[in-house]
C-alpha cells in the first residue's frame, strides 16, 4: 500500500473515531447486541432498529480504542437500509479483509479502510467487535459476544 493511501485510510480511521457517526443510544430498538473485547477493554452496545428484514437505523454506544470505535462508526453507515439477511455476506468479507487482508475490498466503499488491520494482528479483534454484534443483533443471539470466542 502507497503511503499516500496509507496515510489517508488513517485519517478516515482518526475522523470516524474522534467523530463516530451514530453514536448514540436508539431507545425503541428491536435489535440489541453487547459486545466486549478483553484484549484492548473495548465496549460496545449496539442497537437495531429494523421493519421486516430491513435496518431502518443502527446506532452504537460504548467505549474502545481508535480502530474499534471507527469500526463501529463505519459498520453503522455500512449497514443502515440494508437487509439483515444481507448482514453475513458483508461480515464475511470484511472479516476476510480485515484478518488476511485479501478479497475484493474496491467495493466495500470506506470499509476498505480496514486492509491493513492484518498487519497488526492485536488490532483484529478491535475491528471486529462491532460485526460480531452486529451479527448476534440481526440473528437474535441474546448472549453478549466476545472477541475471545472461537468464532476468529
Amino acid at each position: 500500500m502507497s503511503d499516500e493511501l496509507n496515510d489517508l485510510y488513517q485519517q478516515v480511521i482518526l475522523d470516524h473515531s474522534r467523530s463516530p457517526r451514530n453514536f448514540r443510544r436508539i431507545e425503541h430498538a428491536n435489535r440489541l447486541a453487547r459486545g466486549h473485547n478483553p484484549l484492548c477493554g473495548d465496549q460496545l452496545t449496539l442497537f437495531l432498529q429494523t421493519e421486516g428484514d430491513v435496518i431502518r437505523d443502527i446506532a452504537f454506544q460504548g467505549d474502545g480504542c481508535a480502530i474499534s470505535r471507527a469500526s463501529a462508526s463505519l459498520l453503522t453507515e455500512a449497514l443502515k437500509g440494508r437487509r439483515q439477511s444481507e448482514v453475513r455476506a458483508l461480515f464475511d468479507r470484511v472479516h476476510t479483509l480485515v484478518t488476511t487482508g485479501g478479497g475484493d475490498a474496491e467495493d466495500l466503499g470506506k470499509l476498505a479502510v480496514f486492509a491493513g488491520v492484518h498487519r497488526f494482528p492485536a488490532r483484529v479483534k478491535c475491528a471486529l467487535l462491532a460485526w460480531h454484534a452486529a451479527l448476534a443483533a440481526v440473528e437474535g443471539q441474546n448472549q453478549p459476544v466476545s472477541t475471545e470466542t472461537p468464532a476468529d
